[in-house]
């Protein structure tokens, strides 16, 4: 897969939109041009008028809510002065233009739309380039159509995989390039953003689901297995797991998982995380549970205990944390507030989630007066002197007579 990804890159690189075209092709059967690859607003104001009234209002709930989310967290501004006196501080600007890819595959993912494009619209991003994959008669789900609208997507291509991501980070005659790329995707796609992070900034690199329940007997045995079925439908490879003091609650989750996964349409992922990733634990203590937690680092983390509050301090490597019985990961995949784009495969003892600030450039500012350089030239000087570089004291030196 590795080289198969790098000589897409390459073939994009050297061949631009014709070989992100004969790639569409070779993989997504689809026939694409410099026209037909791009979402014109004919298509929009169609799928518009295809989408019920229901999944209009359900789309416009999870705006407000991850686009409110996202403007509370957003950086400030902010100055200071040191001690000798100079003014510091940074500033927050919003990239110009942003790329955004949202899987398509099996499903349109409505809601990652939502998780990103919001984010990159709230942090003031001017340009916002979506690219997700379409069917072989080039046509793009409408209820994800009007999703990128509302989200603020000011541009959609009508493509998908490694191509895709190459074709943002590098540019071509119809996709200009972009400063930074966000979003999940297959596997394909997370090995591009992995070979082009340096020719573009790259937010997360995304793989499977994953979800660890820690719990003690408080917990609600038919919620929890819920809460493990529904990450594991997001694919075969998803990592689904609980960890408990309780072996009671432990048995009793064992049995629901069997008798509720019986009952959902996803059955082949289901069946095989089942299989080889579904990790049932029982532990002596909830403070061995929070080691294991803190050592795998799940992208997500049901927190359920009577002991909440002395507990949570201690979880450190979580990418995001469900408080409570009532708190299932689905509400925060699809509405809570914060972004559901998360680090995966112990990425979460590295990096945080997807937030509205990394849409944003900082720049250091810093501004001296006489006052102030005088008193900075001794200490500039001493280092100057340390490090061999007169021409940094000189430079100080002539300012500060």
């Amino acid at each position: 897969m590795k080289d198969l990804v790098g000589d897409v890159i390459e073939a994009v690189r050297r061949r631009g939109d014709a070989a992100v075209f004969q790639y569409a092709e070779r993989f997504d059967r689809v026939e694409l041009d410099p026209k037909t690859i791009v979402v014109a607003k004919r298509e929009l104001t169609a799928a518009d008028k295809k989408v019920e009234a229901s999944v209009k209002k359900a789309i416009a709930a999870a705006h407000k809510n991850v686009t409110e989310f996202a403007k509370k967290s957003m950086r400030e501004d902010w100055m200071m002065k040191n001690a000798q006196g100079a003014e510091i501080g940074e500033i927050f600007r919003p990239f110009d233009r942003v790329g955004c890819y949202v899987p398509g595959g099996t499903a349109p993912l409505v809601s990652t739309a939502i998780m990103t494009v919001s984010l990159a619209a709230a942090a003031g991003c001017k340009e916002i380039v979506v690219c997700t994959p379409c069917s072989q008669e080039r046509k793009v789900d409408p209820n994800l159509l009007h999703a990128l609208q509302v989200a603020g997507a000011t541009e959609i291509y009508k493509v998908g995989g490694a191509q895709a991501v190459a074709a943002m980070a590098l540019g071509t005659k119809t996709i200009a390039p972009v400063s930074k790329i966000f979003g999940p995707g297959n596997a394909f796609v997370v090995e591009a953003k992995r070979q082009l992070f340096g020719s573009v900034s790259i937010d997360l690199l995304p793989g499977p689901s994953e979800i660890l329940v820690l719990a003690d007997s408080s917990a609600n045995a038919k919620w929890v297995a819920a809460d493990l079925l529904a990450q594991a439908e997001h694919g075969s490879d998803s990592i689904v797991g609980l960890i408990t003091d309780s072996e009671k609650l432990l048995d009793q989750v064992e049995g629901e998982l069997l008798e509720q996964s019986k009952e959902l349409s996803r059955d082949e992922p289901i069946e095989a995380v089942m299989k080889k990733s579904c990790y049932l634990v029982h532990v002596k203590s909830l403070d061995q549970g929070v080691e294991m937690v803190n050592s795998f680092a799940p992208e997500h983390l049901s927190l359920i205990t009577r002991k909440e509050k002395s507990t949570l301090p201690k979880i450190h490597t979580a990418g995001a944390i469900f408080l409570g019985n009532f708190s299932p990961v689905a509400v925060g995949d699809f509405l809570a507030g914060p972004s559901h784009t998360l680090p995966t495969g112990g990425a979460g003892a590295s990096f945080s989630g997807l937030t509205v600030d990394q849409f944003q450039r900082r720049t250091s500012i810093v501004r001296l007066d006489e006052a102030s350089m005088k008193k900075s030239v001794p200490i500039v000087k001493k280092f100057a002197e340390i490090e061999g570089l007169d021409g940094h004291g000189k430079a100080c030196m002539l300012r500060g007579k």
